[in-house]
């Protein structure tokens, strides 16, 4: 049976007022049981929440009831456990860290392509495919033939654009012409800012898929599908596959990064304290103190408890 609901939203528009909106905000969120992050900047609000389906859209309805949010959009995916511990409602520079002034994706974002039409966009010759994603999310999965950046934060693409913008680069001119360019995300918001920036560099053929590989996996049949893989999320179902089921992935508690089955076989895989990714990075005292917070959760859950002291995937 599942008894929540998870609604991941964002908007990029225009809110000045944005600090004025945090109290009424969190207030609303308490008071229906609902929890998850919200973020609000001058440029919008970006998030994911979760709670009882009544609790989740009485949060929705109250951010409508904004004229500027009345066109919010947000997608839905159902648990059979709260997937977050707290509720908080953080204030920040941008909604997503790009860290470069003057990208304004409601103004600037490259061109829409729903799922259905996706696949085709990506059998045109000579263009280039970017995955906007960190390393660790396209380790698990991405579209054939996408360009990994390797990067470790979304605020570090600009400058893996710029080295390839230069001669010999991915994104280097062909006869004079910047190439057509198509980029996606887990949910759209990266790539919404990502294209604004590539506008913003003099890129005019720049596309983006809408509703991101989420809505992708939703919408298209896997046995058409140029997807391979599973899809990293930043909650407790790790990772998801075709139809937005839950992966074959979990989390290392120690660094955040994905396992599959066969990472967990690895000698140097502990739960809760360590994996092949991390076991050379951290102490022994570090490693101590994971492992007691791994058996606070083995009893916090043995009493069907929630373990507040375990960081969520995705907070900062």
């Amino acid at each position: 049976m599942h008894d929540f609901l998870t609604a991941a939203l964002y908007k990029f528009v225009e809110l000045p007022d944005f600090a004025d909106l945090q109290s009424p905000l969190l207030a609303c969120c308490e008071s229906q049981g609902v929890k998850g992050t919200l973020l609000l900047a001058s440029e919008g609000i970006n998030g994911t929440i979760a709670g009882s389906y009544e609790g989740v859209q009485a949060v929705l309805d109250f951010l409508r009831r904004d004229p500027r949010l009345t066109a919010l959009e947000h997608k839905e995916a159902y648990a059979a456990k709260m997937p977050f511990y707290r509720m908080k409602v953080r204030l920040k520079r941008e909604i997503v860290t790009l860290g470069v002034p003057d990208v304004h994706p409601a103004l600037m974002a490259g061109r829409y392509v729903k799922p259905q039409e996706w696949d085709a966009l990506l059998d045109q010759p000579g263009l280039v495919l970017i995955d906007t994603r960190n390393d660790y999310e396209v380790a698990i999965g991405s579209f054939k033939n996408a360009v990994n950046p390797q990067t470790r934060s979304f605020s570090e693409l600009p400058a893996w654009v710029e080295k390839e913008m230069a001669a010999g680069g991915k994104l280097a001119p062909v006869d004079g012409k910047n190439p057509q360019v198509a980029m996606f995300c887990t949910g759209g918001i990266r790539c919404e800012k990502s294209t604004a920036f590539l506008r913003s560099k003099g890129f005019e053929d720049v596309y983006h898929l809408e509703g991101g590989i989420l809505k992708y996996l939703e919408t298209m049949p896997e046995d058409q599908s140029q997807w391979q893989g599973e899809c990293f999320v930043f909650d407790e179902r790790v990772s998801v596959g075709h139809g937005v089921r839950p992966g074959n992935f979990t989390l290392c508690r120690s660094c955040r990064d994905p396992l599959s089955a066969e990472d967990r076989q690895s000698p140097l895989y502990e739960l809760g304290v360590s994996c092949h990714h991390c076991h050379g990075q951290t102490t022994a005292p570090q490693k101590q103190g994971y492992r007691e917070r791994q058996r606070q959760v083995e009893m916090s859950g043995g009493r069907r408890q929630a373990h507040i002291g375990v960081k969520q995937p995705g907070s900062d």
